[in-house]
């Protein structure tokens, strides 16, 4: 990968996503997942280690490690087994945390997407499934703290990179993409927010062809405007630090929103530090070639695979499949338009313009679209056939998100916006235009072309906008030959 410099600098950034995965039940207990109930009413025996308490593997989190796997490229290890790491803290009750070290149940993949127009990819390490931990809650206390378990257990998937990115942009880029591939695919609600999609940044900079540089890892990012600042505050000060002489010490550090800056939170630990070993409660999860194939069969069309569909079966450009297939719902919105009106690229333009101008403004998804799919396609039709320009097609366009209207038809109809197509009447009008401008005439005819544009604005003019601009041209081109 190409680069970026800083004042000199390269950066290196990997990445650690722990994705909450969607099922109904906990990862080793029976004990519920939703999110938002009164503290520790969801926090069963299991999940608070109450002696001879034994945890029990949760299917359909292996299943989701499985899709995740597939949508990725990744290998499915056919045996893995679970490790405990042990730390102790307020909110692990266990006193250690039940995950997978030597042998995770996803190994390698990649993850590609697009930065403007050049294509980059990441390369993954592993993902592993593993438990969540509680949280300790400070801010309704005085003066003391709690602890709410409900989270305790809770089936993560943790997916770790290679230190491939090289810049803050790459960074927010990497994960949008596979925000949108775990959402994809259904195993995770992908809601940063609630903390069900939360990214660690392991960041250091190096001069380049020098060694990789001492890393600090910034935890639980959980906003893509808060990962690029965090990611841009840490280069920074990294930076800073090494040109007044200091040295960078491996740490975890948090990003704090309100002042734009990262503390650090305690010095980064090694893996002996958690003193892993196998966890005598669970024996090895076996994943059968027979179990990988049944999920296979399950799983959507994915991103990658429709957006080169979309280039093949609709001839758009890479760029564009790419941007549509930003979300199922912008997909299926595409094609359905564009299979209805036949102007694929016409409805690309769209979809990736105006309709993504107007969600970014409203800030509402593709399920609160104010123009359906084949309110489009039938307003497309008519830009196509030449009943509407371009320019009426925004005031029709506008008529329809407002919901002043909802017959693309109707809406030409009472707004005047037909274009005018005949061709005996534009003539007239093109007939005295030429004699009311004899300069511009005879500049055209001398080589000028400005001067032809003036014509054809004063023909547009003349015909209060309803003359079709590639008649006007062509009329127009034919009577000062």
């Amino acid at each position: 990968m190409t680069a970026k410099l800083i004042n000199g600098y390269e950066v290196v950034i990997g990445f650690e996503t722990h994705a909450q995965l969607a099922t109904n039940s906990k990862i080793f207990s029976r004990a519920s997942t939703a999110f938002g109930a009164e503290p520790n009413t969801q926090a069963c025996a299991v999940d608070l280690a109450l002696p001879g308490t034994l945890p029990v593997m949760n299917q359909k989190a292996v299943e989701h490690a499985i899709r995740l796997g597939l949508a990725l490229g990744s290998t499915i290890a056919p045996r893995s087994i679970f490790a405990r790491k042990n730390y102790f803290y307020p909110d692990l009750p266990k006193g250690y945390q039940i995950s997978q070290f030597e042998i995770p149940v996803v190994q390698g993949g990649e993850v590609s997407f697009f930065l403007g127009d050049e294509k980059k990819t990441v390369r993954l390490v592993r993902a592993h499934l593993e438990e969540d931990a509680g949280k300790s809650l400070h801010e309704d206390f005085i003066g003391q703290s709690g602890i709410d378990l409900n989270r305790a257990g809770t089936p993560l998937l943790e997916i770790v990179t290679e230190p491939d990115i090289r810049s803050t942009e790459e960074a927010v880029a990497y994960a949008k993409e596979l925000h949108k591939i775990v959402t994809w695919i259904g195993i995770c609600d992908g809601n940063m927010q609630e903390g069900s999609f939360r990214c660690d940044a392991n960041v250091s900079v190096r001069k380049p062809g020098a060694a990789l540089g001492t890393r600090r890892e910034i935890k639980n990012l959980n906003s893509f405007r808060n990962m690029q600042i965090a990611i841009d505050y840490e280069i920074r000060w990294q930076i800073e630090e090494i040109e007044d002489g200091r040295s960078i010490q491996q740490a975890t550090v948090l990003f704090d929103p309100d002042t734009g800056e990262t503390r650090a939170m305690r010095t980064k630990e090694d893996a002996a530090d958690y003193r892993y070993f196998p966890d005598p409660d669970l024996p090895p999860l076996v994943v059968a070639a027979e179990w990988v194939e049944r999920v296979k069969a399950d799983m959507p069309e994915l991103p990658r695979a429709m957006a080169a569909r979309f280039v093949e079966q609709y001839a758009l450009p890479e760029y564009d499949a790419t941007t549509l297939t930003q979300s199922q719902a912008m997909a299926a919105y595409f094609e359905d338009a564009a299979r209805t009106c036949g102007q694929p690229k016409l409805a690309s333009n769209w979809v990736m313009g105006e309709i993504s101008r107007r969600l970014n403004t409203e800030e509402i998804g593709m399920d609160a679209v104010k123009v359906s799919s084949q309110q489009l396609a039938a307003m497309i039709a008519r830009i196509s056939d030449g009943t509407i320009s371009n320019n009426a097609a925004r005031t029709v366009f506008e008529a329809l998100w407002s919901g002043e209207g909802s017959d693309v038809d109707a809406v030409i109809e009472a707004k005047g916006l037909k274009q005018m197509n005949d061709t005996g009447a534009l003539e007239k009008i093109i007939d005295e235009v030429i004699a009311a401008n004899p300069g511009n005439v005879e500049q055209y005819r001398a080589g000028k072309d400005k001067a032809f544009n003036a014509l054809v604005g004063q023909v547009m003019k003349a015909s209060k906008g309803k003359a079709n601009p590639a008649q006007v041209n062509e009329v127009l081109k034919a009577k000062l030959a």
